[in-house]
């Protein structure tokens, strides 16, 4: 099998004559843009600008290519196997577990998979084969992976203890959902835990479970917003949202003090997010809420700081997993 998987990556090899080349400041550019469409649910948008990328032989493009094409089909197509096998040439494990996962894929109801050369359980072989070594050696991304292998909750905790942010959010979803062998008066206790860990390592997503926590929970009230700020200032979408409605009491929670001008502002944000869920029908009946309190000048400069937001801080995403299913 091995020796399959090696003449598969040579093979693979001509897809992108470039694939280990530097990118072009124009590809960055594109790849850049391409990567926050899709984190923005964009993804017909993102395609183009992740093609450009990706057929300079950028991994990370490929794989997103590959997400792209395959999210918008909602199943394995040849085109978006073409692109995880690209990324899986140059090891990228993800794109390894994903074309591994492509057994149970919805092309399998339908009848209709491309033809997979390995078989989908080598790929995962090929994956354990690469990360398990580095998993053993204390890499904690490495045992993230090991975890989307196997599904065995052990790599999951060892790669959370190993500081993983994400890791760490989906031990503490495990926990609040009743897993894993924790006396009761314990799992409350280990929720929150882990999700101000995984909050402190940089995980919006976490940043927000963890002051529903803490507000559902009697904690400190002040630690929560600032959990919520955060959140915000990091382009997530849920924080973004809460942190706007907060500030403009639209509803009034957690003890913010009302700031209209803010509220509105960053509320604003959410326009740009045209092509993501329900968000457009949320800002029409939020906005003109928040509006309605306003003086036309406090308009105006809501307007001008949501400028200025947008100027020093990420791009909006909805920092969807990088494994999705």
């Amino acid at each position: 099998m091995k020796k399959t998987i090696t003449l598969l990556f040579l093979a693979l090899s001509t897809l992108c004559m470039n694939a280990f080349a530097a990118l072009t400041q124009e590809q960055v550019i594109a790849k850049e843009k391409g990567l926050i469409l899709f984190n923005q649910f964009k993804i017909s948008s993102a395609l183009p600008y992740l093609e450009i990328a990706s057929n300079a032989g950028d991994q990370d493009s490929q794989y997103y290519l590959g997400e792209a094409l395959r999210q918008r089909n909602r199943y394995m197509t040849a085109d978006a196997r073409k692109w995880y096998e690209a990324a899986a040439s140059q090891g990228n494990l993800y794109a390894m577990v994903q074309l591994g996962r492509s057994s149970n894929d919805l092309c399998k109801t339908m009848n209709n998979c491309p033809e997979s050369s390995p078989p989908p359980a080598n790929w995962l072989q090929e994956a354990r084969r690469f990360a398990e070594p580095k998993a053993e050696q204390g890499d904690a991304e490495a045992m993230y992976i090991m975890y989307e292998i196997t599904l065995n909750r052990d790599w999951l905790e060892r790669s959370a203890n190993a500081g993983h942010s994400i890791a760490q959010f989906w031990m503490a979803i495990g926990d609040k959902q009743g897993e894993g062998f924790l006396l009761p008066w314990k799992r409350k206790e280990s929720v929150g835990n882990w999700f101000k860990a995984s909050a402190e390592g940089g995980n919006p997503r976490a940043m927000m479970e963890y002051a529903a926590f803490l507000y559902e929970n009697g904690g400190d009230l002040e630690v929560a917003r600032h959990w919520i700020k955060a959140a915000a200032e990091y382009g997530y979408e849920g924080g973004v949202t809460s942190y706007g409605a907060y500030l403009a009491h639209a509803p009034e929670r957690f003890g913010f003090e009302l700031d209209l001008i803010k509220g509105y502002a960053i509320t604003s944000l959410l326009k740009e997010l045209d092509e993501g869920r329900s968000m457009q029908s949320y800002v029409e009946e939020v906005l003109p809420e928040i509006a309605e309190k306003m003086t036309p000048q406090q308009i105006k400069e809501a307007e001008a700081f949501s400028v200025q937001w947008k100027k020093t801080h990420p791009p909006l995403s909805f920092f969807p997993d990088k494994l999705s299913r």
